[in-house]
């Protein structure tokens, strides 16, 4: 096992993140939510229901903030309504070696549910964030549930921990070697992608993906219900009840300006065990929309059990804020790579997950799979 002290800079992995629990470090953690290079962060009993998200200044704790506010108390026995704002205690508390910070991401069953969270810390003036290096303190999470009503209990985990030693995210000759050298992206039809194909880009070591259409449907989105969604009731509901197919014509498909889908990656994305992934902002001349909620890529994603893997497409949870009229090949999203310190003692390709079968857009794993018992697909 790694000590919680390493040789190498970039993100840590599985072992790390385990030392750092047995060391102190971490508290209320448990190896149970311990994944390739992140950490689950769990709710607590402590849930207030809030008119609006604050930012906290240097040396103010997230609580005595609460109680300014004049938060109401909520209780878990009942649901999280649509549109309405909560802050929730999380269980786990952080004092980090002076040579650690984190960031934080949503999970991806949080993103497909159009379920947005934030990590907020104490002292820390930005969102998802624990810096600077050696922070500790306490954290909540603000849930603001945008398309469904919803149910949750405590120990339930909407996002995730990831520690860091150094910035080692790539610059863009870092991406070319690594293209040719890990084949890191690839086509539907198997054959990898290579730096010269890549037509679309901002030249920062963070490759620009495209819209996948695989045939007329292309996604999912939304549709306005007053049913509540038990986000701990994995494969319990009719995806008819909670979205509608979108369609494509003639290459193209038209994305209504506020409406929530989930779309597909053209590309599939194969992470190696020394790399870690995660999606980040389109620029905005690319439109005006947002592509990802949930944006982390586990080391071994994509990779199969010995390195056999041809990659994944990603799943994209995309809110436009204008109309848009998407067509083949054109920019939807972007990721960047960054290093670990080592190679996680756990892969993403070798651990149970409800993702890793996908092959396009994939619903959150609180819904059965389309096609199956419940008849013909959307």
């Amino acid at each position: 096992m790694y000590g919680p002290v390493t040789s190498r800079y970039g993100a840590l992995p599985s072992q790390t993140i385990r030392a750092l629990m047995h060391a102190g470090f971490i508290r209320a953690g448990t190896e149970e939510h311990v994944a390739p290079a992140s950490l689950d962060l769990t709710l607590s009993e402590e849930v207030y229901r809030t008119n609006g998200v604050f930012q906290v200044r240097a040396g103010e704790a997230v609580r005595d903030l609460v109680h300014a506010t004049g938060a109401e108390r909520h209780t878990l026995d009942r649901p999280l309504e649509r549109g309405s704002l909560y802050l929730a205690r999380l269980n786990e508390t952080i004092e980090l070696p002076a040579g650690v910070y984190g960031y934080c991401n949503p999970k991806s069953s949080t993103g497909r549910l159009d379920v947005h969270v934030r990590v907020l810390a104490d002292g820390v003036p930005r969102y998802d964030s624990l810096v600077p290096h050696g922070w500790s303190g306490s954290l909540w999470i603000a849930i603001h549930p945008k398309s469904f009503s919803i149910a949750l209990t405590p120990g339930f985990a909407l996002s995730q921990l990831r520690l860091f030693t150094a910035d080692t995210r790539f610059s863009e000759l870092d991406l070319e070697v690594a293209l040719a050298e890990h084949r890191l992206l690839w086509h539907r039809g198997g054959t990898f992608v290579t730096y010269r194909e890549l037509t679309a880009t901002d030249r920062d070591g963070a490759p620009v993906l495209t819209l996948a259409f695989d045939g007329p449907s292309v996604g999912f989105v939304s549709r306005s219900t007053d049913r509540v969604l038990d986000l701990t009731a994995v494969g319990a509901y009719d995806p008819r009840d909670f979205f509608d197919e979108v369609i494509s014509e003639d290459g193209r498909v038209r994305l209504d300006r506020d409406n929530f889908y989930i779309l597909s990656t053209n590309e599939a994305v194969r992470i190696p065990p020394e790399l870690a992934c995660e999606m980040v902002p389109m620029d905005e001349r690319s439109g005006d929309f947002r592509s990802h909620y949930a944006g982390f890529i586990d080391p071994g994603w994509g990779w199969g059990v010995r390195g056999e893997g041809c990659g994944r497409p990603l799943t994209l949870e995309v809110r436009p804020f204008e109309d848009l009229v998407v067509r083949r090949d054109q920019p939807i999203a972007k990721i960047r790579f960054e290093r670990m310190t080592h190679v996680p003692d756990v892969l993403y390709d070798t651990r149970a997950s409800n993702y890793r079968t996908q092959s396009g857009p994939r619903l959150a794993k609180q819904f059965r799979e389309i096609g199956m018992e419940n008849g013909p697909s959307l």
